[in-house]
């Protein structure tokens, strides 16, 4: 077989054909050159031929961007590169990192005619070869080739080789199945290469076509001089719609592999938890009670204005994060703790408030020396720590304490009348009574039945006891009833039964000064009153 040259059949090209009969040519010569192999009986020259011939060079034949036809390892070589679907495109990709401004370079193909440049096989020294020439009727020829090994074969082992590239695959669709966007950068912070997921989401922004090098979604994080990574989040907005993702940067040799993970969930979950910690910091900065956190090491971590407005402690202390002890110490300073015997039992005390908050609910009243009252609250929360609210109560314990003594005064006032009264809710139950009434039944009740069987002594029941029986026992009293009965030890009383609010009733016993009772209309007459026991 005769060997043909590639410059030779560029000058075969160029003299004897034009137009369609070149790029049959161009074709048939490429073809040719794959089919080259050693003749059958050579010896030891043949064989080192034969060695030679199983390197194959790296043509493509392009016109515009479409691919006429390329040599089996240009095409193994456009394999390699899964997208974007354009060809020249998909050379570019794996040309651009290898070659530095090949992109611009080659799109002065027509005007030159011929480009040649050098390029880098991974992080070696210039090994590479590009030729590109211009054809004519817009053909392009692209030639690859590696000066160091153009004349010399390698032998791979065939199941090695089976094993690297099952394992190529292998990673190579896992990083373009990855939901995550993948890419590196060059010295010049060019992006040299993507996976599937940043090429999709490049080629949704894009208007147009992608180009080369390829356009630059995120802002990149440099890694920490030392540390060989760094880490940030950064936006992505397409079409209005903003996406978040966390950027990883490490750094291979003199370029950076970049990885962008979705973030969006995050950056909710983030601002949700934001907003909810302001509206709850806006209702803490209303609220009238003091409150004060201290996390699990017991330094004060939140704390809203009324604890200032409360304590009278510097903003600018609170702000310190002082510890629950020097908290608890400054209050003592501004004499807004209960006054000690001695400091040793200070301390012990609060320790115990310590210990107590953090089991669980512990309320404390401290009277303080200014006159104060405060309600001191102390509530466990999750990871240890503690939450204490400071409460001023002090116009609620004077209200408390008038009250009381408004109750003291009416009951002292009730004890001083000569009549016994008696207050009975709607179900029976006794509700009030004062020290005549007691005294006069000194047999106690608690409601209406026990004091109707208090009141009786025998068997004969009177007509006056049975009419303040039934007066009591009716369901509605809507008028005042009186009458008169025989007391416990023979005197006669009278007995008023009045209306109040709520079905209540109240009843008042009269002793009577052996003279006739002045009885209402309908009353029992005193005859009759005297045997009503």
């Amino acid at each position: 077989m005769v060997l043909v040259d590639i410059q030779g059949a560029q000058l075969v090209l160029t003299a004897l054909f034009c137009g369609t009969v070149s790029v049959l040519l161009a074709v048939a010569l490429i073809r040719l050159w794959d089919r080259r192999g050693p003749k059958p009986g050579q010896g030891r020259g043949g064989r080192a031929t034969a060695l030679d011939g199983q390197v194959q060079p790296v043509v493509f034949l392009f016109r515009g961007n479409a691919l006429v036809d390329a040599t089996p390892p240009a095409r193994a070589l456009l394999d390699r590169v899964a997208v974007p679907d354009d060809d020249w495109l998909r050379l570019m990709q794996w040309v651009g990192p290898r070659f530095g401004h090949a992109a611009e370079q080659l799109s002065q193909l027509s005007h030159l005619g011929q480009i040649e440049l050098l390029g880098q096989q991974g992080h070696g020294s210039a090994t590479l070869r590009l030729l590109a020439e211009d054809l004519g009727d817009h053909l392009w020829r692209v030639t690859i080739t590696d000066p160091q090994s153009q004349h010399c074969g390698t032998v791979v082992d065939s199941m090695s080789l089976q094993a690297m590239e099952e394992e190529l695959h292998l990673l190579r669709g896992a990083l373009d199945q990855t939901p995550m966007l993948v890419w590196r950068l060059d010295q010049d912070d060019r992006v040299t290469w993507a996976n599937a997921a940043y090429l999709r989401r490049a080629e949704a922004r894009s208007e147009g076509a992608l180009g080369w090098p390829l356009p630059k979604l995120l802002d990149t994080p440099r890694p920490v001089p030392g540390a060989g990574h760094g880490t940030r989040r950064a936006a992505l907005e397409d079409k209005g719609i903003v996406s978040w993702y966390d950027c990883h940067s490490h750094r291979l040799g003199d370029q950076l592999m970049m990885f962008a993970l979705p973030a969006d969930a995050a950056v909710r979950a983030e601002r949700s938890l934001r907003e909810f910690v302001q509206t709850l910091t806006k209702t803490f900065a209303d609220l009238p009670i003091g409150l004060a956190i201290f996390d699990q090491s017991r330094k004060l971590q939140l704390f809203n204005p009324s604890l200032i407005d409360l304590t009278r402690l510097p903003t600018g202390f609170l702000t310190a994060r002082p510890t629950l002890i020097d908290f608890l110490d400054q209050l003592r300073e501004q004499r807004m703790v209960p006054e000690p015997k001695d400091y040793r039992s200070w301390r012990q005390h609060m320790a115990n408030l310590e210990s107590a908050a953090a089991t669980g609910h512990h309320v404390e009243t401290w009277s303080l020396p200014g006159g104060q009252t405060y309600r001191v609250t102390g509530r466990p929360h999750p990871d240890g720590a503690v939450a204490f609210l400071f409460e001023n109560i002090t116009s609620e314990m004077s209200l408390t304490r008038k009250f009381r003594a408004d109750l003291l005064l009416g009951s002292h006032v009730l004890d001083a009348l000569d009549d016994g009264l008696a207050v009975f809710a709607s179900d029976g139950k006794l509700l009030l009574d004062n020290q005549v009434y007691r005294d006069l039944w000194q047999r106690p009740a608690t409601n209406l039945s026990e004091a109707i069987a208090s009141w009786h002594d025998g068997d004969t029941m009177g007509p006056g006891f049975v009419a303040l029986r039934d007066a009591l026992q009716q369901p509605r009293c809507q008028s005042q009833i009186s009458g008169a009965m025989a007391g416990p030890h023979g005197q006669l009383l009278g007995w008023t039964v009045s209306p109040l609010t709520g079905g209540r009733k109240m009843l008042r016993f009269r002793v009577g000064s052996g003279q006739p009772l002045a009885l209402g209309q309908g009353d029992l007459d005193l005859q009759d009153a005297m045997g009503a026991r």
